[in-house]
């Protein structure tokens, strides 16, 4: 009973969360229109 009760609130503050998220939107402002280099590029 304890499991399920465990699950229970883990699922109602997941959900809290996401609504959380979809209320306030998406941040303000704009991407980079500059792509992030995760490696050295390759030379030719």
């Amino acid at each position: 009973m304890r499991a399920l009760l465990a699950a229970a609130v883990g699922l109602a503050a997941a959900f809290a969360l996401v609504l959380t998220v979809t209320a306030i939107g998406p941040p303000e402002g704009a991407t980079s229109p500059r792509p992030l280099l995760t490696s050295v590029p390759a030379h030719p």
